[in-house]
């Protein structure tokens, strides 16, 4: 009988898991497509329900002078990039590049690999207390390392 209740609570709390761990994968996608969305159709607030208010976002570069140093990117200079970015419509393909591989997933950290049509991003995210799923860290390079220098 023991076993039967063992059995059970085991299962039960399989259950759980998944489906919370399932929640967990479409809350970390949606903070993820809230970020690149936010870019392609130029809406800040989407970037703004995304990242978290201390984002740190870097990439390695080259200044004109040959030197390298890490560039960093803000929260408020990502709202700028939402805004701004696209107001064309010219900056992304018809059909962007879109994938979303989340690589882990440990209770409230997670670590994704965003992969669009010009660049990659690493990102940190965590979840907070209200079960939201923030973006913390970015690092990120264009496919083509060339790009990565001031012209």
């Amino acid at each position: 009988m023991l076993r039967i209740i063992l059995f059970t609570l085991s299962t039960l709390l399989a259950s759980a898991v998944n489906a919370d761990s399932s929640n967990d994968k479409k809350n970390i996608e949606r903070a993820v497509l809230d970020y690149i969305e936010s870019q392609h159709q130029v809406k800040p607030d989407l970037m703004s329900r995304g990242l978290d208010k201390k984002l740190a976002k870097r990439t390695y570069w080259k200044a004109k002078d040959g030197s390298e140093f890490i560039m960093e990117t803000d929260y408020e200079t990502m709202l700028w990039v939402a805004e701004n970015y696209n107001k064309d419509g010219n900056k992304f393909p018809p059909t962007p590049r879109l994938d979303i591989d989340i690589l882990d997933i440990d209770s409230r950290a997670a670590s994704v690999k965003l992969s669009v049509d010009e660049w990659i991003d690493y990102m940190h995210l965590y979840k907070n207390d209200k079960d939201e799923w923030k973006i913390i860290n970015v690092l990120w390079q264009y496919h083509d390392k060339k790009r990565h220098i001031s012209k």
